[in-house]
C-alpha cells in the first residue's frame, strides 16, 4: 500500500512538472510574436499553438489544408513558399523562406524543421511563422539609402559608379561605346544663396525628377552632389544617343519649373560628354574626363555642351601641376614683385608705379599670371598670394619714399576673394600703419567681375577706404557689359581704359569714337584716366591730342624689377 502510495505520488509530481513545462512552453510560445505547427507523418495530425490568430484566420487541420497558405502570400511568393513547406522531398532537415502576405503591410519568416526517425523517414514537422516586418523595412530602408539618393530619389554616387562600370565591362566584352554626360545646374549657387536653401533643394528635387523620366535598361541617371548629376549611356545611338538625349533636357528647359510655391525658375546647364574608350578606359577617369570638360564649358559661357577632346585633358593636368607648384610656392613665398611705371601725358613724369607679381617655378621657368592667377582665385591661395603683394610692395615703396622722397602712387590689384574676406579693410589699414604709408599714395584697382556678385558688400568697403584716403581705380573699363551702370554707384577716382581699346585706336575708326567718348564722358564725371598698353609714339600722341591724363605701357615703360624703378626715381629727380 505504501508502494502504490509513493508511486501515485511520484506520478503527481512528475505530471506537476510537466503541466508547468507545457504551461512555459505556451507563455514562451505566446510571447515570441510567433506562430507554430506541429505535424505527426505518422498519425497524420496537425497542432497549431501560440499566436496563430495573429496570422491567418482560418484553422489547419490536416496535411491538405496547407495549400491555404498559398492564398495568404503575394504570388510571386507561392512557388518558393511550396517548395519550402515540402522540404522532406528533398531529404532536407530545415530551411527558411521570407514571404510578403498578399495585404502588402506584413512581412512573414516561414522557418520549417523536419525530424527524422533511425531508418530516415520524416517523423515530425514543424512550422514556425514569425513578424518581420520591422526588420525588413528597416533593411529595405538601409537598403535604399545604399542604392539612391534621398533628395532626388535617383541613384546615388557610389551605385552609379557600379552600374557605369557594370556598362564598361559589358562595352570591352561586346566593343561597344559607354558615354558620360556630368551635368551642373548654372548659376546654382547664386540661386541657392537669393532664395534659400530649402529652395534650392526643391529645385535640385525638381530637376532630378524629370530626369528620372529619361531612365532605361541603358541609361542610368545619379544624383553625385550638390546641384551636380551624371548620366551613364550604354551604347549610344539613335534615341539613346548623346545628342538625342541633350535634345531632350533642352527642349524641357525651354519651359520653367514650376515649385511648390508656385514661382517659376528657369534653368541652364553646362554638360560634360567623356566617352569610353576614346577619353579612358577606367570608370572613374572617364566620370574625371566628363567632369573636367563640363568645367570647360562653363569656361565657355555656360548653357551650353562640351565634348572631350585630348587638349582639354592636357590643359587640366598642366594646371594640376601648377596649382601643386603654387601651393608650395605660397607656402615659401616664392615670388618676386615688378613694378610698371605710369606717367602723365601732359609732362611725361611719373605719376606712380602698378605692382605686378611674377613667379618662377623651381626649375626657373616663368608661369605668367593670367596663367596661375586664375588658378589661385579657384584654390583659394589668392588670399594669401595677395597679402604678400599688398605686404611686399609696401615695404618696398616705403623703402623709396625714405631714400627719394618722390611723391608717387602705389596701385595694387585685388581679387574679388580678397574683398569678400570680412578683415580686408583692417588689414589695408593695418600694412599701411605698419609702414607709415599715407592712404592718398595708395590706389586699389578693382575689375568689374568684382562687383557682379558683391556689388553692395564691396562697395561698402570701397566707401571705406575711400573716405580715409586711399584712391580707387575700375580696371579694364569698356571689357565688361555693364561698366557704364557702375559710374554714377561706385567710388572711385580713376578709371584705365582697356589695352584692347588702345591696340586699334590708330587703324580702327570705330575704336576711335569709343576711346574719344569714354575718355570725354569720364572727365566730365571728375575721374581721372589712364590708358593701358601704350606701346607706339602714334598711340601716345593721339592720347595726349584728346585730353587722356596718364599712360602705361611699353612706350614709356615696361614692368621692371624694384632697382630699374629705383633709377627712374632717381632720374626723376635729376
Amino acid at each position: 500500500m505504501d508502494d502504490l502510495r509513493g508511486q501515485i505520488e511520484l506520478l503527481s509530481s512528475v505530471n506537476r512538472k510537466l503541466m508547468k513545462d507545457v504551461k512555459m512552453l505556451h507563455l514562451i510560445c505566446e510571447t515570441s510574436n510567433s506562430a507554430f505547427l506541429y505535424y505527426n507523418y505518422e498519425e497524420d495530425t496537425v497542432q497549431t499553438i501560440a499566436n496563430w490568430d495573429y496570422f491567418f484566420d482560418f484553422q489547419v487541420k490536416s496535411r491538405e489544408d496547407f495549400s491555404r497558405f498559398y492564398d495568404c502570400v503575394e504570388e510571386k511568393y507561392v512557388t518558393p513558399l511550396k517548395e519550402a513547406l515540402f522540404i522532406e522531398k528533398r531529404g532536407m532537415r530545415s530551411t527558411a523562406i521570407d514571404v510578403k502576405m498578399k495585404d502588402g503591410r506584413m512581412w512573414v519568416e516561414v522557418e520549417i524543421t523536419i525530424v527524422y526517425d533511425e531508418e530516415g523517414h520524416p517523423a515530425d514537422k514543424i512550422i514556425r511563422f514569425k513578424d518581420v516586418t520591422k526588420f525588413n523595412s528597416q533593411n529595405d530602408e538601409l537598403t535604399y539609402m545604399a542604392y539612391y539618393d534621398l533628395l532626388t530619389g535617383l541613384y546615388n554616387r557610389n551605385y552609379f559608379v557600379r552600374l557605369l562600370g557594370e556598362f564598361v565591362r559589358r562595352a570591352k566584352e561586346e566593343e561597344r561605346k559607354v558615354a558620360v554626360m556630368f551635368i551642373d545646374l548654372d548659376d546654382f549657387r547664386r540661386m541657392s544663396d537669393e532664395l534659400g536653401i530649402i529652395i534650392g533643394d526643391e529645385i535640385v528635387q525638381t530637376f532630378g525628377q524629370f530626369l528620372a523620366e529619361l531612365e532605361d535598361e541603358n541609361i542610368v541617371i545619379s544624383h553625385f552632389n550638390g546641384d551636380i548629376f551624371c548620366i551613364g549611356v550604354y551604347h549610344p545611338y539613335g534615341d539613346r544617343s548623346v545628342e538625342s538625349v541633350y535634345a531632350r533636357i533642352s527642349e524641357r528647359l525651354q519651359r520653367p519649373f514650376r515649385l511648390s510655391s508656385g514661382q517659376e525658375i528657369f534653368l541652364t546647364i553646362s554638360v560634360g560628354i567623356a566617352e569610353y574608350p576614346e577619353a579612358a578606359s577606367d570608370t572613374l577617369d572617364l566620370i574625371n574626363c566628363a567632369e573636367i570638360v563640363m568645367f570647360r564649358a562653363k569656361e565657355n559661357g555656360k548653357g551650353r555642351i562640351q565634348y572631350f577632346d585630348g587638349s582639354i585633358l592636357e590643359d587640366f593636368l598642366k594646371n594640376v601641376t601648377i596649382e601643386n607648384k603654387l601651393k608650395e610656392a605660397v607656402f615659401s613665398q616664392n615670388f618676386t614683385l615688378y613694378f610698371q611705371p605710369q606717367f602723365h601725358t601732359a609732362d611725361r613724369i611719373l605719376r606712380g608705379v602698378e605692382a605686378l607679381i611674377r613667379w618662377k617655378d623651381e626649375t626657373g621657368k616663368s608661369i605668367k599670371p593670367d596663367v596661375f592667377i586664375p588658378i589661385a582665385e579657384k584654390n583659394g591661395t589668392i588670399v594669401p598670394i595677395g597679402t604678400w603683394v599688398m605686404e611686399e610692395s609696401a615695404r618696398i615703396y616705403a623703402e623709396w619714399k625714405k631714400k627719394y622722397h618722390y611723391a608717387m602712387i602705389l596701385s595694387l590689384n585685388i581679387s574679388a576673394i580678397q574683398y569678400k574676406q570680412p578683415d580686408f579693410v583692417d588689414k589695408v589699414m593695418k600694412i599701411l600703419g605698419k609702414y607709415d604709408i599715407s592712404p592718398e599714395e595708395i590706389e586699389l584697382e578693382i575689375t568689374e567681375t568684382i562687383l557682379i556678385d558683391n556689388f553692395k558688400e564691396v562697395t561698402e568697403k570701397l566707401v571705406t577706404l575711400r573716405n580715409i584716403g586711399v584712391k580707387i581705380s575700375l580696371d579694364d573699363f569698356g571689357t565688361g557689359y555693364s561698366s557704364l551702370s557702375y559710374l554714377k554707384g561706385l567710388p572711385i577716382d580713376t578709371l584705365k581704359v582697356d589695352k584692347s581699346f588702345i591696340d586699334t585706336v590708330i587703324t580702327d575708326e570705330n575704336t576711335r569714337i569709343i576711346t574719344e567718348s569714354i575718355i570725354y564722358m569720364v572727365k566730365k564725371l571728375g575721374f581721372e584716366t589712364i590708358a593701358e598698353g601704350v606701346e607706339t609714339q602714334e598711340q601716345f600722341d593721339y592720347l595726349s591730342a584728346i585730353d587722356c591724363d596718364n599712360i602705361q605701357g611699353y612706350y614709356l615703360g615696361r614692368p621692371m624689377p624694384p632697382e630699374e624703378i629705383e633709377e627712374l626715381l632717381a632720374e626723376m629727380l635729376v
